[in-house]
């Protein structure tokens, strides 16, 4: 199904020139086979990500979309009977990220009586990986409300993370009526890259992109990024998690469904509607987070004004009708896996103040 491309400047390591007649396949075949991608100590994984165990058990809703038959792998995890509180929470992954990584969210919303909804997107982790379909964050908000009318779900509390922090905020604008409150977690987005003079990427070379990637560059840049030069050893478990797809039998088609899912995300901005959102908005941003997309290929006078954090958080709760911002200064992208504790005082507290 893909056509041999130009390897182009990548996500995570330098860009390469081909040796003459190699094919892109054939060479990321090649770097898998010398260990530069397999490398030791990394699983391999299909393209549903079997083997890796979520810490929760994962149920899938079959449904129609596009001309296909898809299915979306979901944890549905209920509170004690004694201690329901009647509320829902949705929790929406982001591009690196899969249902299985909010494990510890799960947990405190369960304990503090919560039913747990947490999806892996169609294109994502457990899900389908369609080689034809066409990525929106509506089809995606569509997808979801289909899996909670399946449900019998009417109200929830939406909440996203990265890139699930766009989707959650086209899932609050297209059902504000099944929407009781928002929560933004480290969105990306809250910038229009594209607008703002960052280089188009085209999906072919997004798609060489991933082909190179490999845990040590997602560990580096997840380093940069999620943990700000701190790491702690059970964070290469997402490391692998992420890497294990890479290096199995199905890396094409998962590095194709990352591409199309990169466009998605640059070519969709979500942050001039902000001001149409019709409920109450909790924003929890690690201000040492740096993420913006295509930051690499921007000119370097403007490299350095992307992804800034300590001032996005601000202006997206200036945007919003009803924002409540909780900033932590010396966290990074992912702050309910950095400082769980502190996350969740904060994000219980949130959703109590509704």
């Amino acid at each position: 199904m893909f056509s041999d491309l130009t390897v182009s400047k990548g996500s995570y390591i330098p860009s390469v020139t081909l040796p003459a007649g190699l094919s892109t396949v054939a060479f990321a075949a090649a770097l898998c086979s010398t260990g530069i991608q397999a490398e030791d100590n990394v699983p391999s994984y299909d393209a549903q990500l079997s083997g890796f165990e979520y810490a929760y058990p994962v149920e899938r809703f079959t449904f129609d979309s596009q001309g296909q038959k898809l299915e979306m792998a979901y944890l549905d995890v209920p509170p004690e009977a004694d201690q329901a509180n009647g509320r829902t929470v949705v929790l929406m992954h982001g591009k690196n990220f899969c249902a299985g990584t909010w494990e510890a969210t799960i947990a405190q919303l369960h304990e503090s009586g919560y039913r747990v909804v947490a999806p892996d997107q169609v294109g994502f982790c457990k899900s389908s990986k369609p080689e034809h379909y066409q990525f929106t964050f509506h089809q995606l908000a569509n997808n979801t409300h289909a899996l909670l009318d399946n449900l019998e779900i009417e109200q929830v509390t939406v909440m996203g993370h990265s890139m699930g922090g766009m989707l959650a905020t086209r899932y609050a604008l297209m059902y504000p009526e099944s929407t009781e409150q928002l929560v933004l977690v480290n969105p990306i987005g809250l910038e229009d890259w594209k607008a703002l003079g960052v280089p188009y990427q085209t999906v072919d070379d997004n798609y060489q992109g991933e082909l190179r990637k490999n845990a040590e560059g997602i560990r580096a840049y997840q380093k940069s990024t999620y943990y700000v030069d701190t790491w702690e050893p059970e964070y290469d478990r997402w490391v692998n998690m992420l890497a294990g797809m890479y290096a199995g039998e199905d890396k094409e088609l998962v590095a194709w469904n990352q591409a199309l899912t990169s466009d998605m995300v640059f070519t969709q901005p979500v942050v001039h509607e902000f001001g149409k959102l019709q409920v109450p908005t909790l924003l929890i941003i690690g201000e040492k987070d740096n993420t913006a997309i295509g930051k690499a290929q921007a000119p370097k006078d403007l490299q350095k004004e992307l992804g800034r954090y300590d001032v996005l958080g601000e202006q997206a709760a200036a945007a919003i009708p009803e924002a409540t911002l909780v900033e932590f200064p010396d966290l990074g992208h992912s702050p309910q896996i950095q400082a769980p504790e502190r996350f969740h005082e904060a994000l219980l507290k949130g959703l109590a103040d509704k």
